[in-house]
């Protein structure tokens, strides 16, 4: 099967898109905020916990749909889906929240 493209398979391209957005809005945050936590969680944590926690339906459905049917497409944008969440979750990490 010849591969779909990225852009026409929202499970493909959905994931990747709430991780920009999750990773934009921590950099917002920052840009605003600065670095120190604050005493209760805002908007912005809440916004990030429901665009991460909404990604794992849609990879879960790519990965039963696209990667068994194409897996030599489907594998590298799991791959691509799996990176953008960790560059999403790192700031976080990396400051301890």
């Amino acid at each position: 099967m010849s591969h779909p493209g990225f852009l026409r398979i929202p499970s493909a391209f959905l994931p990747v898109a709430m991780s920009a957005i999750a990773l934009a809005t921590v950099l917002a945050f920052l840009a605003i905020h600065g670095p120190t936590p604050l005493a209760d969680e805002g908007a912005a944590a809440h916004l990030w916990q429901l665009l991460m926690a909404g990604q794992v339906p849609i990879v879960a459905y790519f990965a039963i749909r696209w990667v068994r049917r194409a897996p030599r497409w489907g594998v590298p944008i799991l791959a691509v889906q799996f990176v953008a969440v960790l560059a999403a979750a790192a700031p976080v990490y990396i400051l301890r929240w």
